[in-house]
């Protein structure tokens, strides 16, 4: 059985026994991490459980579409920023790193950046932000849910930014974090995501953003340890930051959000 006919099986055995609506989540922080253990043969049981939902909505976009809803537009003078990614986004406490900031996160465990921009319109848009800090690809890289090129990936944060500069909405693009394989929990990350296409993705990345006058969120610079992988006082796992990480990519990304709206 090829991997084509595998894929179908599995999601026509997995729509059978779905629910009529893709599972509610309040957040998406409640998905476990998916190591390369859990998958099996072909797509592997991480994988399986999201058939039925991708098949209704590769986006996701039922996860944030209530409390999108539920927003009040932005206040006269409020310079709301909206943080789109995966679960590194996900995890990440932004009343705590930026007290009093109208900041809103907008992150989804397991997401690629081409289910990114397909929420896009709604998770960001729609909100009426100032601002966007767009953080994606590691996931792309991996192959969690679909095998990205590094191509793909920029040419997908691409179309994000293309899409907030055509509503008004300042840009920031995000580093992708460098990872490492220091701990058990990690042992198969490095091989994964290999770092030399990581850094020359954020090469690409940078030189989007300055040719086009968007703000960069350099986080690997500071979370990146002598040997060019994720410092180890940084993460656990190899590939998520823990309260310190968080704390050292707090400022990059007010400085990179300040670039970005200086002009407005």
């Amino acid at each position: 059985m090829n991997w084509r006919v595998a894929i179908a099986t599995s999601a026509l055995l997995c729509i059978a026994a779905a629910e009529a609506e893709p599972p509610r989540y309040r957040s998406s922080a409640a998905r476990r991490v998916v190591t390369e253990r859990d998958w099996g043969p072909v797509l592997g049981p991480y994988r399986q459980r999201l058939v039925p939902s991708m098949m209704k909505d590769f986006g996701e976009r039922y996860i944030y579409r209530a409390a999108n809803a539920a927003l009040p537009p932005p206040r006269s003078g409020e310079r709301r920023v909206v943080f789109i990614g995966d679960s590194i986004t996900d995890g990440w406490s932004l009343a705590s790193s930026f007290p009093d900031q109208p900041y809103i996160n907008r992150g989804i465990g397991g997401q690629v950046t081409a289910q990114m921009l397909v929420r896009f319109q709604q998770d960001v848009v729609a909100i009426h932000p100032s601002a966007v800090v767009i953080l994606g690809g590691v996931n792309d890289v991996q192959g969690l849910l679909q095998e990205e090129t590094p191509d793909g990936i920029v040419t997908n944060i691409e179309a994000m930014a293309d899409i907030a500069r055509a509503h008004g909405i300042a840009v920031v693009l995000a580093s992708i974090l460098p990872v490492n394989d220091y701990t058990p929990a990690a042992r198969d990350v490095v091989r994964e995501r290999q770092p030399a296409t990581l850094a020359a993705i954020n090469v690409r990345l940078r030189d989007l953003a300055r040719r086009r006058g968007y703000g960069f969120a350099d986080y690997a610079a500071v979370l990146r340890d002598a040997r060019g992988l994720m410092d180890a006082a940084y993460t656990r796992d190899g590939i998520h930051p823990i309260a310190a990480g968080y704390a050292r990519m707090a400022p990059v990304a007010a400085a990179a959000i300040m670039q970005a709206l200086k002009d407005r």
